[in-house]
């Protein structure tokens, strides 16, 4: 039985709302947590290159 034997005889909105509700309420604080941990680590990554870059340009400005 494929997916789409599965939902071949269900309304539209149980496809496409009611599923992605149900996945939304029960996966909802896991995905939640992948994304602000992959916003936490682009901030880190993002402020580790700006402290690089500073660090750099005060180097070259004082000992020039």
């Amino acid at each position: 039985m494929t997916t789409k034997g599965i939902f071949q005889g269900l309304p539209w909105w149980v496809t496409w709302i009611a599923i992605p509700v149900l996945v939304l309420a029960v996966f909802g604080g896991l995905i939640m947590s992948v994304i602000g941990f992959v916003v936490g680590l682009v901030f880190k990554a993002l402020l580790l290159v700006v402290l690089i870059a500073g660090l750099v340009y005060v180097v070259r400005k004082f000992t020039s």
